[in-house]
């Protein structure tokens, strides 16, 4: 099979055995003193006539590539099932292992690389650091991925699509070899040219020696003179190869033909060809023995390169070692047919799983997660697969972005699912928490109650809010309970100390109020209204104040107390608004402790505006609406009523607007 240069090498083409015995090189290698021919002219009339034009028949046998280009290709094109085999090799053969630098460092080793060297002593290298870089980039990126996608609620946002700066420098160092490599091949291009120049010059030396007059003696040493100048002669681009080759050894059997050479010259060159061949069977069925198919493969390549160039041995030993060459390269294309196989077999099976892991992980995806507890199942299921895809070796190169990609789009899918549930889940139990936050104002504004009816119905109110309130955060869960319940406690405490010693409570209460009661009496008012207004209201909170008195004193007491208080705003000549606005004001006075009083203002006043804004438009429309009514009798009752009930709205809105100026001095 006829090769070109730079072609790259199928990794499931086999190495074939070389060219026929009868094609190959003659190596002239006795000493010509020993066998020295006459000197007289041989005369070519009766030689065959020379080939003049270069033969295209293709060679039976295969020729294997072996430039370092065409390995380096062969690394790339199987990079995932070579990489490792031949890192591992360099490291046994005593070269550095690049997989022991971190990324940093291998940077700085392609740069010095591409910077000091010549590109042709460090490809190898430098394809061993591109490989050691790209496997710790892929490692970094996929431990990223499995930390995010272990974290409760956080998906991988497209992971590999960042470049860090290593990649970027590491990308940028490669492409500057890259361009030296090129500019490299051209020149090595340029030399294989003038190369092939050459070589077709000594093949038209060799014609014209052929077809020469001189003596023997001459012409065998222009014929030594004319292989030794082959040799030397570098590589030729590949597609010359085969032609260059048949060309040139057909001409060297024609020079035999010619000169005829006496038989122990030839019988002497046969037997140093024979056991040179002899060495490399021997070599070759040592690789039988290599346990790595890569290095083997290589060796191999290197092998039928000397066997090219190796010249016929005996007829008699031709076939013999032809055949024992021939089956030893069997054996070997035979050996890395099956690790090839043995690896389409094991990625097809790894695919298989693969394949299996993701219709999992698409069933686990369809699955109805109702709560927390469901989630959690589902999350170990999703994250026991992902443990069992990372311990499963790779699958065919072509479907493996593909596969992948599948496999992580369930997983992106069902951690997005997870984060908005979980979000939506604390939002939730985030307004619960205040929820429950304000439960717990409340149940504090009233722990040092003494209204003990009340407020331990109010209690209980809040307990039975509070269990229908959903769970707050974990965090806060314990906190936000024992702050509730110890304002419960604090209250309910108290009121069981307070009912344990109420005889003695009640009395002193009794005696207090009795007491308030006794001043407002002899209390001498003066003719200042405000003043007057200010004392009532100051007795009014003082009885407010005071605790609890014997239930069979308190309706008669406190009806006593109102009476009193009443007598004393009519002689004061008090106004409702007043008396209306005083007792709110109380109220509100109050609350000055209570955490919620503000809140409770803001409803108050807000309250207010409403509705006095509500009376003022219903005033407006009623005095509107008498203007309306004729002058009769019964249009006369209506017209009455509409004027009372506008005077009531008006005095009620004296009041409203009382209350409102009152609040906003407590807010203010």
């Amino acid at each position: 099979m006829k090769t070109t240069e730079n072609t790259h090498q199928n990794p499931d083409q086999e190495i074939t055995s070389g060219q026929e015995e009868n094609a190959q090189p003659v190596n002239i290698t006795a000493d010509f003193t020993e066998t020295l021919l006459p000197t007289e002219s041989i005369q070519t009339t009766d030689q065959p006539e020379v080939i003049e034009e270069p033969i295209t028949e293709p060679v039976e046998a295969s020729v294997l590539p072996g430039s370092e280009e065409h390995l380096d290709e062969h690394l790339e094109e199987h990079f995932e099932e070579l990489h490792e085999e031949l890192a591992a090799q360099m490291v046994h053969d005593g070269a550095v292992d690049f997989n022991s630098f971190t990324r940093a460092e291998l940077v700085d080793l392609l740069e010095k690389a591409v910077t000091e060297q010549e590109i042709s002593t460090v490809k190898t290298q430098i394809s061993l650091i591109r490989i050691a870089f790209q496997k710790k980039t892929k490692d970094e990126a996929l431990l990223k991925y499995e930390n995010k996608v272990t974290e409760e609620g956080e998906t991988k946002e497209e992971l590999p699509a960042e470049q860090d700066e290593l990649d970027i420098k590491f990308n940028e160092i490669f492409t500057v070899y890259r361009a030296n490599k090129a500019r490299h091949s051209e020149e090595q291009e340029k030399i294989k040219q003038d190369n092939l120049k050459k070589k077709q010059h000594i093949l038209e030396e060799l014609k014209t020696l052929i077809n020469s007059e001189e003596t023997l003696k001459k012409t065998y040493d222009e014929f030594k003179h004319l292989q030794e100048r082959w040799k030397e002669v570098g590589m030729v681009p590949r597609g010359e190869i085969n032609n260059l080759w048949q060309n040139y050894h057909f001409h060297v059997e024609k020079f035999f033909e010619k000169v005829k050479l006496n038989k122990e010259l030839k019988d002497l060159d046969l037997r140093k060809n024979l056991e040179a061949k002899i060495s490399l069977c021997e070599h070759t069925e040592e690789l039988l023995l290599e346990t790595s198919v890569l290095k083997t493969f290589k060796k191999l390549q290197k092998f039928h390169e000397e066997w090219k160039e190796i010249g016929p041995v005996p007829a008699d030993k031709k076939d013999e070692i032809w055949e024992r060459f021939k089956t030893a390269t069997d054996k070997i294309n035979e050996r890395r047919r099956e690790h090839y196989t043995i690896i389409e077999e094991d990625q097809k099976k790894n695919l298989d799983t693969k394949t299996a892991l993701c219709e999992q992980a698409e069933e686990v995806l369809n699955l109805k997660n109702d709560s927390i507890k469901d989630w959690q199942e589902n999350t170990n299921k999703v994250n026991d697969l992902l443990k069992i895809w990372k311990s499963i070796g790779p699958v065919p190169q072509k479907i493996n972005n593909e596969i992948w990609t599948r496999f992580k789009t369930s997983l992106d899918s069902f951690f997005t699912v997870k984060k908005d549930y979980f979000d939506k889940l604390k939002e939730q139990q985030m307004h619960n928490y205040n929820l429950k936050v304000e439960l717990c104002m409340q149940a504090e504004s009233l722990k040092t109650s003494t209204d003990w009816k009340k407020t331990t119905n109010e209690l209980i109110r809040l307990q039975g809010e509070w269990k229908k309130i959903g769970p707050v955060p974990k965090k806060h869960s314990d906190k936000i309970w024992k702050r509730f319940r110890a304002a419960c406690d604090e209250f309910f405490s108290t009121k069981s100390n307070y009912f344990s010693t109420i005889s003695s409570h009640e009395e002193e209460n009794l005696n207090k109020k009795l007491d308030v009661m006794k001043r407002l009496r002899e209390f001498a008012f003066s003719d200042d209204k405000t003043a007057n207004l200010e004392v009532l209201k100051n007795f009014q909170r003082e009885w407010t104040e005071i605790g609890h008195i014997p239930i069979k004193e308190k309706d008669k007491l406190q009806n006593e107390f109102r009476t009193l208080v009443n007598e004393h705003l009519d002689r004061l000549k008090i106004s409702e608004v007043e008396i209306t606005a005083l007792t709110f004001q109380t109220k509100f006075e109050g609350m000055k402790n209570d955490p919620n009083a503000r809140r409770v203002m803001t409803r108050e006043r807000e309250f207010l505006a409403i509705k006095i804004t509500k009376m003022k438009e219903d005033i407006n429309l009623w005095e509107n609406n008498i203007g309306f009514f004729a002058k009769s009798k019964s249009a006369l009752v209506v017209k009455e009523e509409f004027e009372n009930k506008i005077n009531k709205a008006k005095s009620e809105l004296k009041v409203l607007e009382a209350k409102m100026k009152i609040l906003k001095q407590q807010m203010a």
